[in-house]
């Protein structure tokens, strides 16, 4: 099986930057879900773009394992800082919208999933966990959308309850 990077090296030579349309004459939605979640793709999101959104015109752009890193490495500096920390505090007084609760939701199953077929999934090197990921979305698709409808339920409860304990912390203090 061809890699993500191998495929679009030979589609998309010339291109750092495509548009969805184009992602889908290579790969198939989920594959695209899929390496979006990964982070081997990543949405580029600018004021021009944002523009061209409101059209249907989405770019994503490929990202290494460098890059990856990187980003990484400037998120956890942006963790340590005051507006960051205020922003969380501010999402914990608030109930996640839907989307946010089904992708949770879809976490939980999917972890779910890793704990039951594939119990050893964290001590598994890079690759070895990109290929269980491949056979995950393949064999078990199905099983994690019913769990994610599932599971709903119990995000539900947890995001109110999140909510509860934030707003008591704040009447306490």
């Amino acid at each position: 099986m061809k890699k993500f990077k191998d495929l679009y090296e030979e589609q998309y030579e010339e291109y750092s930057v495509v548009t969805k349309d184009q992602l889908l004459e290579v790969f198939t939605e989920e594959e695209i879900i899929t390496y979006l979640k990964n982070g081997s793709i990543v949405l580029e999101l600018d004021e021009g773009l944002l523009k061209r959104i409101k059209k249907g015109v989405k770019k994503f752009r490929v990202v290494s394992k460098a890059a990856r890193r990187k980003i990484a490495l400037r998120m956890k500096r942006l963790v340590k800082t005051a507006g960051f920390k205020k922003k969380v505090e501010r999402s914990k007084r608030k109930i996640a919208s839907f989307a946010k609760q089904k992708v949770k939701a879809a976490k939980l199953a999917k972890q779910f999933v890793l704990n039951k077929y594939f119990p050893t999934y964290k001590s598994m090197g890079l690759p070895q966990r990109v290929k269980t990921d491949q056979k995950i979305q393949q064999r078990y698709s199905g099983m994690i959308a019913k769990l994610t409808i599932k599971k709903m339920k119990e995000v539900k409860k947890k995001e109110i309850e999140k909510v509860k304990k934030s707003r008591e912390k704040t009447a306490d203090a």
